[in-house]
């Protein structure tokens, strides 16, 4: 005995012959990957939460070197890498401020028509 379809739902089998759409599957597996991405902080918290580590307050060791009166500005007590970058940083801005002085005088000057 052949099957029956009905023609109103686009070739689909009614809900009694089993499955109506695919539209459930596809929901449910929206669903699955929303609760993994819901999951995640709290499988993240509790991995970082399992050790327990005692780590020593540097703070005040680091306040000791930049609040020591030895004569020097505050942005070059951190030691040979902030004196480093002090002076990179003034090279290039004396570079810079020349090179613009530089074109700003060029541009001054009308071009002869020779």
């Amino acid at each position: 005995m052949p099957t029956c379809t009905n023609t109103h739902t686009g070739g689909q089998r009614s809900k009694k012959g089993g499955t109506f759409s695919a539209q459930p599957k596809s929901v449910y597996y929206a669903l699955i990957g929303l609760f993994q991405v819901l999951s995640l902080p709290h499988l993240a918290s509790r991995a970082f939460s399992t050790t327990v580590r005692q780590m020593k307050n540097k703070v005040p060791d680091c306040q000791k070197v930049f609040l020591e009166d030895n004569g020097l500005p505050i942005h070059i007590k951190g030691g040979t890498t902030d004196v480093l970058l002090y002076r990179l940083t003034m090279a290039i801005t004396v570079a810079g401020t020349g090179f613009s002085c530089y074109w700003l005088l060029f541009a001054s000057f009308p071009k002869s028509k020779a």
